[in-house]
């Protein structure tokens, strides 16, 4: 293994931590969610580069986990996933996270809160599930609903909704100061496309599971959704957590791009294997003798 991440034997033209990164200035109007930025590739090269950088993710998960049990390590990783209904989050987390051993990943996917949440702060169910040292913890939605739907839908006073952009991001600043990468991903869907999606649910009786008449109520919230997603962008991107926004028109790409971000993180980590607590010639000629 060389040590190098996917976009090394690929078609990445800038890494994918630099080209999808939100930067000042940045409008979610401005980025095409059809597009395939840093990538030069089209679908066929993508879904190679995705089985290619499936083993490199691997092994990078095996040593971070490695690393935290025999070593002394404390990092880990945090992938957060935010987007409308039918963005594509499921499809990454089984095509991405699902090819790695799951004894090294803890998925948290964040519903509607119950009563007992609700008697508590809104970080307060969001901490118990922060991943521990040598994990890689996945958000299927997450604390960011708090200021996306409960800015939207009038869930919490205008007030509480501001002191909760400051609540995150000393959150997260706190996670960084403890050894987790944050990656946070909104993937970014067009009305259009995920109306296809949503239509392709109600067509095949093996999708009904998955949809949600309530969708189409929230459709028609859209312009109020991407208020809300740029308010977010604006206020919680930080050098400490920054936001990548990843255009989810092309599944593959999503996918692609998300397993991009994760190898440029843990490359950075760059996990070492633990060194041997024991003797390992003579552990090797005791075990000898027993054959």
């Amino acid at each position: 293994m060389c040590g190098m991440t996917a976009k090394s034997q690929a078609r990445w033209t800038e890494d994918a931590l630099t080209a999808l990164r939100v930067g000042r200035g940045f409008r979610l109007e401005n980025l095409d969610p059809a597009s395939t930025p840093g990538y030069g590739g089209g679908k066929k090269d993508g879904e190679k580069d995705l089985a290619a950088g499936l083993d490199q993710l691997a092994e990078y998960q095996e040593r971070l986990y490695a690393a935290s049990r025999g070593g002394t390590a404390r990092d880990s990783v945090l992938l957060v996933l935010q987007a409308m209904d039918s963005a594509g989050k499921g499809g990454i987390v089984r095509h991405v996270v699902g090819g790695v051993d799951p004894q090294g990943i803890q998925l948290a996917a964040f519903k509607a809160p119950t009563e007992d949440e609700l008697a508590h702060d809104f970080l307060w169910r969001i901490e118990k599930r922060v991943p521990g040292p040598g994990l890689i913890g996945v958000f299927d939605r997450s604390h960011y609903e708090d200021v996306l739907i409960g800015r939207v839908r009038g869930l919490a006073e205008p007030e509480e909704i501001e002191r909760r952009y400051g609540a995150i991001v000393d959150f997260e600043r706190r996670l960084t100061e403890s050894g987790t990468r944050i990656i946070k991903v909104m993937l970014h869907i067009s009305p259009q496309e995920q109306g296809k999606r949503l239509l392709d649910r109600l067509e095949r009786p093996d999708k009904h599971w998955k949809y949600n008449p309530g969708d189409v109520d929230e459709r028609s919230q859209w312009p109020a959704y991407m208020a809300a997603y740029e308010t977010v962008l604006r206020r919680t991107s930080t050098d400490d957590a920054p936001w990548f926004v990843v255009p989810a028109d092309r599944k593959w790409y999503a996918r692609l791009a998300v397993q991009e971000l994760l190898l440029e993180t843990l490359e950075q980590i760059d996990p070492q294997w633990p060194v041997a607590s024991f003797d390992v010639d003579a552990e090797k000629a005791r075990l000898t003798a027993t054959l």
